[in-house]
């Protein structure tokens, strides 16, 4: 029977962090509302998702909010078995990253899908969602699944 390579166990880290959110404030609230904005900038017209407070093609600070569809394609996907040590709580789960009908991706958690049933193209929608625990987060769910 082989031994294990050597190795040294790394202690625990938590990293807690105040994030400013002054410029992204709608996109938090418009979640505790079911819904999901971002930004656009007025001089260029570029939509970013995450919303952002200056626009990273023109340099402008004239930011617009605007209400993001539902409707998505997933273009790649992964399943997620071996977390990173502050999602050691949660069951494994799948990440996705879908083009919105308006153009931008979106990262976010793939849910009420069987692995075996998740493909690229696969229509999804985006949804707002308020965790058990309070946070605020998004997530994609299949199209059928209305």
């Amino acid at each position: 029977m082989a031994s294990a390579p050597p190795a040294i166990r790394s202690r625990p880290l938590t990293l807690v962090f105040n994030v400013p959110v002054s410029k992204t404030q709608k996109f938090w609230d418009g979640i505790k509302e079911g819904k999901i904005y971002t930004t656009r900038c007025k001089k260029c017209q570029k939509l970013s998702f995450p919303p952002i407070g200056d626009c990273p093609t023109c340099l402008s600070s004239d930011m617009e909010w605007v209400e993001l569809g539902e409707e998505a394609e997933i273009e790649t996907f992964t399943y997620i078995p071996i977390k990173p040590a502050s999602f050691q709580s949660y069951d494994n789960y799948t990440i996705a990253i879908a083009k919105l009908n308006e153009g931008v991706r979106v990262l976010a958690w793939l849910t009420d899908a069987k692995l075996e049933d998740v493909k690229v193209g696969m229509k999804v929608k985006l949804a707002a969602k308020v965790r058990h625990d309070g946070t605020l987060t998004y997530e994609f769910k299949p199209l059928s699944s209305r």
